[in-house]
Protein backbone atom coordinates (compact mmCIF):
# COMPACT_ATOMS: atom_id res chain seq x y z
CA UNK A 1 0.00 0.00 0.00
CA UNK A 2 1.80 3.52 -0.69
CA UNK A 3 2.11 6.22 1.76
CA UNK A 4 -0.94 7.62 3.13
CA UNK A 5 0.10 10.53 5.44
CA UNK A 6 3.88 12.09 5.19
CA UNK A 7 3.88 12.17 8.66
CA UNK A 8 4.68 8.47 9.56
CA UNK A 9 7.85 6.35 8.77
CA UNK A 10 7.70 3.08 6.27
CA UNK A 11 7.89 1.14 9.74
CA UNK A 12 4.37 2.93 11.09
CA UNK A 13 2.94 2.63 7.36
CA UNK A 14 3.40 -1.20 7.43
CA UNK A 15 2.00 -1.35 10.44
CA UNK A 16 -0.87 0.48 9.91
CA UNK A 17 -1.35 -1.90 6.61
CA UNK A 18 -1.03 -5.21 8.84
CA UNK A 19 -3.68 -3.74 11.12
CA UNK A 20 -6.15 -2.21 8.75
CA UNK A 21 -5.57 -4.18 5.12
CA UNK A 22 -8.01 -6.92 5.57
CA UNK A 23 -10.21 -4.84 7.04
CA UNK A 24 -10.26 -2.15 4.13
CA UNK A 25 -11.64 -4.72 2.05
CA UNK A 26 -14.58 -6.22 3.70
CA UNK A 27 -15.45 -2.87 4.59
CA UNK A 28 -15.24 -1.83 0.14
CA UNK A 29 -17.91 -4.52 0.36
CA UNK A 30 -19.94 -3.58 3.18
CA UNK A 31 -20.39 0.08 2.80
CA UNK A 32 -20.74 2.51 -0.04
CA UNK A 33 -17.48 4.43 0.37
CA UNK A 34 -14.64 4.06 -1.41
CA UNK A 35 -11.05 2.92 -0.93
CA UNK A 36 -9.35 6.43 -0.64
CA UNK A 37 -12.47 6.98 1.70
CA UNK A 38 -11.51 4.26 3.82
CA UNK A 39 -7.96 4.21 3.79
CA UNK A 40 -8.25 7.96 4.90
CA UNK A 41 -10.98 7.30 7.25
CA UNK A 42 -8.74 4.84 8.89
CA UNK A 43 -5.15 6.75 9.15
CA UNK A 44 -7.30 9.51 11.43
CA UNK A 45 -8.42 6.27 13.56
CA UNK A 46 -5.34 4.99 13.66
CA UNK A 47 -3.87 8.29 14.82
CA UNK A 48 -6.39 8.64 17.40
CA UNK A 49 -5.65 5.27 18.58
CA UNK A 50 -2.24 6.14 18.62
CA UNK A 51 -2.88 9.05 20.97
CA UNK A 52 -3.23 5.97 23.65
CA UNK A 53 -0.30 4.84 23.73
CA UNK A 54 2.29 3.22 21.42
CA UNK A 55 0.39 -0.17 21.68
CA UNK A 56 -2.78 1.25 21.45
CA UNK A 57 -5.07 -0.10 18.84
CA UNK A 58 -8.56 1.15 19.58
CA UNK A 59 -10.08 4.97 19.65
CA UNK A 60 -11.51 5.76 23.27
CA UNK A 61 -15.12 7.11 23.24
CA UNK A 62 -14.04 10.20 25.61
CA UNK A 63 -11.81 10.92 22.28
CA UNK A 64 -15.11 9.99 19.96
CA UNK A 65 -17.44 12.77 22.01
CA UNK A 66 -14.76 15.81 21.81
CA UNK A 67 -15.36 14.32 17.75
CA UNK A 68 -18.76 14.92 18.30
CA UNK A 69 -18.29 18.39 20.19
CA UNK A 70 -15.41 20.07 17.78
CA UNK A 71 -16.50 18.62 14.92
CA UNK A 72 -20.48 18.13 14.72
CA UNK A 73 -21.30 20.71 17.25
CA UNK A 74 -23.26 18.44 18.86
CA UNK A 75 -23.30 19.02 22.46
CA UNK A 76 -26.53 16.69 23.71
CA UNK A 77 -25.27 13.91 25.69
CA UNK A 78 -28.22 11.56 24.79
CA UNK A 79 -27.68 12.18 20.86
CA UNK A 80 -23.91 11.21 20.94
CA UNK A 81 -24.31 8.02 23.17
CA UNK A 82 -27.28 6.85 21.12
CA UNK A 83 -25.58 7.74 17.63
CA UNK A 84 -22.69 5.58 19.02
CA UNK A 85 -24.87 2.74 20.35
CA UNK A 86 -26.61 2.72 16.65
CA UNK A 87 -22.74 1.80 15.48
CA UNK A 88 -21.50 0.11 18.33
CA UNK A 89 -22.24 -1.89 21.97
CA UNK A 90 -18.62 -1.36 23.38
CA UNK A 91 -18.91 0.59 26.55
CA UNK A 92 -15.02 1.53 26.71
CA UNK A 93 -13.48 1.87 22.94
CA UNK A 94 -14.94 2.62 19.28
CA UNK A 95 -13.97 -0.11 16.94
CA UNK A 96 -12.59 0.93 13.32
CA UNK A 97 -15.80 -0.58 11.72
CA UNK A 98 -17.98 1.65 14.18
CA UNK A 99 -15.50 4.16 13.27
CA UNK A 100 -16.48 3.64 9.65
CA UNK A 101 -19.85 2.86 9.92
CA UNK A 102 -20.84 6.25 11.32
CA UNK A 103 -18.89 7.55 8.33
CA UNK A 104 -20.88 5.39 5.74
CA UNK A 105 -24.48 6.65 8.01
CA UNK A 106 -23.52 10.41 7.54
CA UNK A 107 -22.52 10.64 3.99
CA UNK A 108 -25.03 7.71 2.51
CA UNK A 109 -27.67 9.42 -0.23
CA UNK A 110 -29.60 6.03 0.55
CA UNK A 111 -33.30 7.66 2.21
CA UNK A 112 -33.86 4.08 3.76
CA UNK A 113 -30.70 3.78 5.59
CA UNK A 114 -30.93 7.17 6.69
CA UNK A 115 -34.47 6.61 7.87
CA UNK A 116 -33.60 3.31 9.48
CA UNK A 117 -30.58 5.06 11.59
CA UNK A 118 -32.75 8.16 12.64
CA UNK A 119 -35.51 6.01 13.62
CA UNK A 120 -33.14 3.70 15.97
CA UNK A 121 -31.27 7.16 17.89
CA UNK A 122 -35.04 8.33 18.50
CA UNK A 123 -36.38 5.03 19.93
CA UNK A 124 -34.98 5.55 23.07
CA UNK A 125 -36.42 2.95 24.53
CA UNK A 126 -35.87 0.52 22.02
CA UNK A 127 -39.23 -0.49 21.90
CA UNK A 128 -39.58 0.29 18.19
CA UNK A 129 -41.99 2.61 18.15
CA UNK A 130 -41.95 6.16 19.87
CA UNK A 131 -44.76 7.21 21.93
CA UNK A 132 -45.82 10.36 23.36
CA UNK A 133 -43.48 10.14 26.42
CA UNK A 134 -40.54 10.89 24.04
CA UNK A 135 -41.83 12.99 21.53
CA UNK A 136 -42.37 15.40 24.83
CA UNK A 137 -38.99 15.08 26.08
CA UNK A 138 -37.67 15.94 22.54
CA UNK A 139 -40.01 18.80 22.52
CA UNK A 140 -38.26 20.20 25.79
CA UNK A 141 -35.16 20.75 23.20
CA UNK A 142 -37.09 22.96 20.69
CA UNK A 143 -38.82 25.87 22.90
CA UNK A 144 -36.82 28.09 25.59
CA UNK A 145 -37.63 31.00 27.29
CA UNK A 146 -38.84 32.97 30.36
CA UNK A 147 -42.37 32.66 29.75
CA UNK A 148 -42.71 29.05 31.62
CA UNK A 149 -46.76 28.57 30.67
CA UNK A 150 -46.07 29.98 27.07
CA UNK A 151 -42.74 27.39 26.60
CA UNK A 152 -45.06 24.82 27.99
CA UNK A 153 -47.92 25.68 26.12
CA UNK A 154 -46.09 25.75 23.04
CA UNK A 155 -44.04 22.14 23.61
CA UNK A 156 -47.87 20.73 23.83
CA UNK A 157 -48.57 21.76 20.67
CA UNK A 158 -45.86 20.69 18.79
CA UNK A 159 -46.37 16.83 20.36
CA UNK A 160 -49.71 16.79 19.36
CA UNK A 161 -48.68 18.04 15.83
CA UNK A 162 -46.35 15.54 15.66
CA UNK A 163 -48.44 12.35 16.81
CA UNK A 164 -50.48 13.49 14.40
CA UNK A 165 -48.29 13.84 11.42
CA UNK A 166 -46.49 10.71 11.74
CA UNK A 167 -49.09 8.73 13.55
CA UNK A 168 -50.50 7.16 10.14
CA UNK A 169 -52.39 4.33 11.90
CA UNK A 170 -54.22 6.21 14.46
CA UNK A 171 -52.49 3.86 17.42
CA UNK A 172 -50.77 6.25 19.65
CA UNK A 173 -47.72 5.52 18.82
CA UNK A 174 -45.14 5.91 15.92
CA UNK A 175 -43.58 2.69 14.37
CA UNK A 176 -40.93 2.48 11.79
CA UNK A 177 -43.19 2.20 8.99
CA UNK A 178 -45.38 5.31 10.05
CA UNK A 179 -42.18 7.42 9.88
CA UNK A 180 -40.87 6.13 6.79
CA UNK A 181 -43.93 6.50 5.11
CA UNK A 182 -44.15 10.50 6.11
CA UNK A 183 -40.25 10.43 5.21
CA UNK A 184 -40.44 9.25 2.14
CA UNK A 185 -43.05 11.49 1.16
CA UNK A 186 -41.42 14.32 2.68
CA UNK A 187 -37.25 14.02 3.08
CA UNK A 188 -37.41 17.42 4.77
CA UNK A 189 -38.43 15.48 8.23
CA UNK A 190 -35.91 13.09 8.19
CA UNK A 191 -34.82 14.80 11.52
CA UNK A 192 -38.22 15.88 13.18
CA UNK A 193 -36.84 14.43 16.64
CA UNK A 194 -33.92 16.57 16.53
CA UNK A 195 -30.60 17.08 14.31
CA UNK A 196 -28.69 14.13 13.76
CA UNK A 197 -26.73 14.78 10.52
CA UNK A 198 -23.99 16.86 9.76
CA UNK A 199 -25.22 19.98 7.44
CA UNK A 200 -23.74 20.44 4.11
CA UNK A 201 -21.10 22.98 5.92
CA UNK A 202 -20.20 20.32 7.92
CA UNK A 203 -19.85 17.34 6.04
CA UNK A 204 -17.30 19.81 3.75
CA UNK A 205 -15.05 20.37 6.58
CA UNK A 206 -15.24 16.75 7.73
CA UNK A 207 -14.52 15.37 4.07
CA UNK A 208 -11.33 18.26 4.10
CA UNK A 209 -10.17 17.27 7.59
CA UNK A 210 -10.67 13.46 6.63
CA UNK A 211 -9.69 13.98 2.89
CA UNK A 212 -12.73 12.24 1.83
CA UNK A 213 -12.31 12.22 -1.98
CA UNK A 214 -15.80 11.43 -2.73
CA UNK A 215 -17.59 14.22 -0.79
CA UNK A 216 -14.95 16.62 -2.24
CA UNK A 217 -15.44 15.69 -5.57
CA UNK A 218 -19.08 15.72 -5.58
CA UNK A 219 -18.99 19.03 -3.90
CA UNK A 220 -16.49 20.02 -6.35
CA UNK A 221 -19.46 19.22 -9.62
CA UNK A 222 -20.99 22.00 -11.15
CA UNK A 223 -24.94 22.30 -10.26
Amino acid sequence: MDYLDASIDSMENSRFVALFGGLIRELMANTHLSQTDINCLLMVYYKFAKANGPSARKMKKVQFYQLFLVMFKVSNVQTIDRTLFAVTRDVKYVSPQAWVQLFSLYTTKDLSVRMRFAFKIYDTKGTGFIDREQISLACEKFFTGEDEDEITELRADMGEFMIKKFDVDKDGLISFEDYSTVVSEQPCLLEFLGWLFPNPDDREIMAHCINMDSILTDSERPT
